[in-house]
């Protein structure tokens, strides 16, 4: 089989978010492969390794991706490739979903696996338009994958439910928590990875411009929620404390 997994380089989940004159500063943040993404890095290789044939991890970003992508190949996916973004002065989900699609419509794909979701950005977005461009299908927010031959059987998370679905490959899914257990890189596979192709390429490698990925929206203003204030504690007897949530409920929240 060929797998494909789309990847992203966040935020760890560990760090605490600054932002400094309206942009996000990531100065001294540690980064790591997208939480979801690695769902679907261990389900492509489960997949591999049941029918054979070999797990590719596709990344936009920079030159500093290749340590997320290392980090896949430790896990133990095949072949790595970086899309630099370096040229893009503004990227959003149009872009990145351009960017891979154009890479992915050259080569021969039987499945490709992503995230459901970032955790920086959220939008879902990303998977969903790769399949559109490509023209083939895809299923979100699964739990469950099973393939037989051309035929794939899958159990999706439907808000707290479950449906199944049946669809013909190649198909794109998305991966959510409960898929299976993300693998750790073993000290062996970090030393393999060192030796497994890298491939970087750029918008010339890709016969693409700059305006044909240029951002369709744009970002204007970034800031960080409100600090929550300390809650209060009420006494006396219920009757006053009812009276005075209702009160505070009318003069401080503004809810009622």
């Amino acid at each position: 089989m060929n797998i494909f997994v789309i990847m992203k380089r966040t935020f760890d989940t560990e760090e605490k978010i600054n932002v400094n004159g309206g942009q996000i500063d990531d100065s001294g943040a540690e980064f790591i492969i997208n939480p979801y993404d690695e769902y679907a890095i261990e389900e492509a290789i489960v997949l591999r390794d049941e029918h054979g044939g070999e797990v590719t991890v596709v990344t936009v970003g920079t030159e500093d991706a290749e340590k997320e992508l290392r980090t896949a190949l430790a896990m133990g996916a095949d072949k790595a490739v970086l899309i630099d973004s370096e040229d893009v002065e503004e990227t959003d989900q149009f872009t990145t979903a351009t960017l891979l699609a154009t890479y992915l419509k050259d080569q021969e794909i039987d499945i490709i696996l992503g995230g459901n979701v970032a955790v920086d950005g959220g939008s879902g977005q990303v998977g969903p338009r790769v399949a559109e461009m490509l023209g083939m299908p895809s299923v979100t927010t699964i739990t469950k994958l099973t393939i037989d031959g051309t035929k794939a059987t899958i159990v999706r998370d439907v808000e707290g439910d479950e449906e199944t679905v049946e669809v013909s490959l190649p198909v794109l899914v998305t991966a959510t928590q409960g898929l299976n257990e993300p693998r750790y890189p073993s000290l062996p596979g970090i030393m393999k990875a060192k030796k497994k192709p890298l491939e970087t390429l750029d918008l010339d490698d890709l016969d693409l411009e700059e305006e044909d990925v240029e951002a369709k929206t744009k970002t204007v203003e970034i800031f960080l929620p409100p600090q929550k204030q300390a809650g209060k504690i009420l006494e006396g007897e219920t009757d006053a404390q009812v009276k005075e949530l209702v009160s505070l409920l009318k003069s401080e929240a503004k809810v009622i």
